[in-house]
């Protein structure tokens, strides 16, 4: 089993590209989602975190209250690159670009940076080693939207995505925790 636990709030303004930006998130939301957090993992859960400071600072939180689990930064856990796209608002950013994203999701390059096939495959790798090491203790990814949604289709056994109607919508809210688990076998 995987939990998987968004981030708190970022300090950013709201409509704002920020994916692979490196913003802070809010302290004291990020108190409360590491106490709730803390209260709702089990014993011996192994902690992997994005190196993005709005994950680290959560992970830190996490770890001053259950010194006694395993933590670990992993960068395959960090947010979609938008390159250009970064710090720019997303009604700002070229409408003709986001339809071309939209056309061709899996392959775009957002902002001349990352695409979403890439983002697939880095997350497909760190859930792969994550379900062959499990051992029966679960695990927590302290992440960002983007990745849990890759991670929620690779639970039901997609890896590729080609359109966008295919990405899902749902996300966990600042600092919320879901619990994933395989639904299909690796093709």
């Amino acid at each position: 089993m995987l939990y998987v636990v968004r981030h708190a709030r970022p300090l950013v303004e709201p409509g704002v590209c920020y994916g692979a930006t490196d913003v802070p998130a809010d302290e004291p939301a990020t108190h409360t989602a590491a106490m709730a957090l803390a209260q709702a993992l089990p014993p011996g859960v192994r902690v992997q975190f994005s190196p993005m400071l709005r994950c680290v600072q959560l992970a830190k939180g996490l770890q001053h209250l259950r010194p006694e689990l395993l933590y670990h930064s992993d960068a395959r856990l960090v947010e979609m690159n938008f390159g250009q796209w970064e710090g720019q608002r997303w009604d700002a950013i070229n409408k003709a670009e986001i339809d071309a994203w939209t056309n061709s999701f899996g392959d775009w390059r957002c902002g001349g940076a990352e695409n979403v096939s890439e983002v697939m495959t880095r997350v497909a790798t760190a859930w792969d080693e994550c379900m062959a090491h499990s051992t029966g203790q679960p695990t927590v990814w302290i992440t960002h939207a983007g990745v849990i949604r890759a991670a929620s289709l690779i639970a039901r056994g997609q890896r590729a995505i080609n359109r966008a109607d295919q990405w899902p919508a749902d996300a966990p809210a600042w600092g919320e925790c879901w619990q994933l688990t395989a639904t299909a076998q690796r093709p």
